[in-house]
C-alpha cells in the first residue's frame, strides 16, 4: 500500500523542495586530520548494522497498543472525554498516539539523513566529511527502519508536525555551514534522544524497545560529533556571530518545547483544538518529557561555547538552566550500554535455542 493512502490527513505535495544557499566545499588536504574525529569515523564504520537483520520484525505488535502505553501518558485520560469512550476508542486512541509519535520520528530520520548530507557537501574539512558520510548511512537506516514499523504493525501515518518542519526549514536554508551541525545534530537528536528514550524506558513491547535501544546507539555518536565540530570551530567566532547562533538556538528550543504535543491525535478524537491544547499542557507526561528533552541539548549547548548571557536568561525562564551541569557523556554511556545488552541477551537466547535444537537432534538419533 502506498504512504500516502495511510496518512490519517493528505500530507500536501509528495515532495517538500529547500533553496540551498550554501557553497559545496571539497578540500584538497589530505593529511591524518583530528585524532577525536577520526576515531569516531571509525567507529561509525565499525558500528554499522542492518535494520533487516538486527531487529526481530517477527515479533508481533498489537495496533492497538503499540507500546504498551499506560491509560496515564494519555493527555485525555481523566477527562470528560475519556469517560465517554469505549474500550475500543481507546485502543484505537494508543494507535493514533504511537502512529503521531513514530510518524515525527520518521520524518525527522529524513531530514537527518539530508542534514547528514548537507554536512558532507559544506564542511570545511575532510575528517568531518568522513564523519558525516557514516552519518548519512544511519539516519538512512533509521528512516526505513520507522517507516516499516509504521507501515507493517501500525498502518497508519501522520503528515510532519509545523514546528518540526520549521525547524528543518530553517536549519537546512542557512547558507552558514556550521548551522546543519547546529539545527541537527545539537537541536533535532537532541529532540529525538529525549523522546526514543522515554518511550524505550518505559515500553512494554520487545519490538519498539529494540528499534528505539539500536537506533540511540547510533544517534549518541551523532551527538559527540556535532560537539567536537562545533566546539572546536565556536571557539573561533566573533562575539556577534556566537550571538546569532545563540538566538538560532532559542528559537529552536521554544518550537521543539512546543511540538510534542499530538494536538492532531486529539482533534481527530472530536476535541477541539482549543481544549486539546489544554488537555496537553496539562498532562504530567508532557511535563516529564520536556525535562528530559532539556536534559539532554542544554549541555550540549553549553558544552560546544553557546553561553551567553541571554540564551541563559531563555534558560532560566524555561525552567531548564540548571540542567547545563548534566552529565551528558554518561547519557549517551547509558544509550549505548542499552543496546549491547540486548544484543547479548538476544545471542545468548539464539545459542541456547541452538544447543537445544542440537540435543534434541542427538536424542532422537538415539531413539531411532
Amino acid at each position: 500500500m502506498a504512504t500516502h493512502e495511510l496518512y490519517t490527513k493528505p500530507p500536501g505535495e509528495p515532495n517538500w523542495q529547500i533553496p540551498s544557499a550554501g557553497s559545496a566545499r571539497l578540500s584538497w588536504e589530505y593529511d591524518e586530520g583530528r585524532d577525536r574525529l577520526l576515531a569516531l569515523y571509525q567507529k561509525g564504520k565499525d558500528k554499522q548494522w542492518d535494520g533487516a537483520t538486527r531487529i526481530d520484525w517477527d515479533l508481533e505488535v498489537d495496533p492497538l497498543d503499540p507500546l504498551g502505553t499506560p491509560d496515564e501518558s494519555l493527555a485525555l485520560h481523566g477527562t470528560p472525554h475519556w469517560a465517554k469512550m469505549t474500550e475500543r476508542d481507546k485502543g484505537e486512541l494508543r494507535k493514533h498516539y504511537a502512529s503521531w509519535q513514530f510518524s515525527q520520528f520518521l520524518h525527522g530520520e529524513q531530514g537527518a539523513m539530508v542534514c547528514a548530507a548537507r554536512i558532507v557537501e559544506s564542511a570545511p574539512d575532510l575528517d568531518a566529511k568522513f564523519y558525516s558520510a557514516t552519518q548519512t548511512m544511519d539516519e538512512a537506516r533509521h528512516a526505513e527502519i520507522y517507516g516499516r514499523f509504521l507501515h507493517e504493525k501500525i498502518g497508519m501515518l501522520y503528515p510532519v508536525d509545523d514546528n518540526l518542519r520549521s525547524l528543518l526549514d530553517d536549519t537546512l536554508r542557512d547558507s552558514r555551514w556550521d548551522m546543519p551541525y547546529l539545527g541537527m545534530q545539537v537541536l533535532i537528536e537532541g529532540l529525538a534522544l529525549a523522546a526514543f528514550g522515554m518511550i524505550r524506558d518505559t515500553t512494554t513491547k520487545p519490538l519498539p524497545q529494540q528499534i528505539l535501544a539500536y537506533v540511540m546507539q547510533d544517534e549518541a555518536r551523532h551527538v559527540a560529533f556535532g560537539r567536537m565540530a562545533l566546539r572546536d570551530h565556536y571557539k573561533q567566532l566573533t562575539d556577534a556571530e556566537l550571538r546569532e547562533r545563540e538566538e538560532f538556538v532559542i528559537e529552536g528550543c521554544s518550537l521543539m518545547r512546543d511540538r510534542l504535543r499530538g494536538v492532531e491525535v486529539l482533534e481527530n478524537f472530536g476535541v477541539p483544538r482549543a481544549q486539546a491544547e489544554e488537555y496537553s499542557e496539562q498532562s504530567e507526561f508532557l511535563a516529564l518529557f520536556r525535562q528530559l528533552l532539556f536534559s539532554r541539548i542544554v549541555p550540549c549547548v553549553k558544552d560546544i561555547g553557546l553561553w551567553g548571557k541571554r540564551l541563559q536568561q531563555a534558560y532560566v525562564d524555561m525552567g531548564v538552566f540548571e540542567m547545563g551541569d548534566h552529565n551528558l557523556d554518561q547519557l549517551m554511556l547509558q544509550d549505548e550500554e542499552i543496546a549491547e545488552k540486548l544484543d547479548a541477551e538476544r545471542f545468548a537466547a539464539e545459542e541456547h535455542a541452538r544447543v537445544t535444537e542440537v540435543a534434541e537432534t542427538i536424542a532422537a538419533g538415539g531413539d531411532g
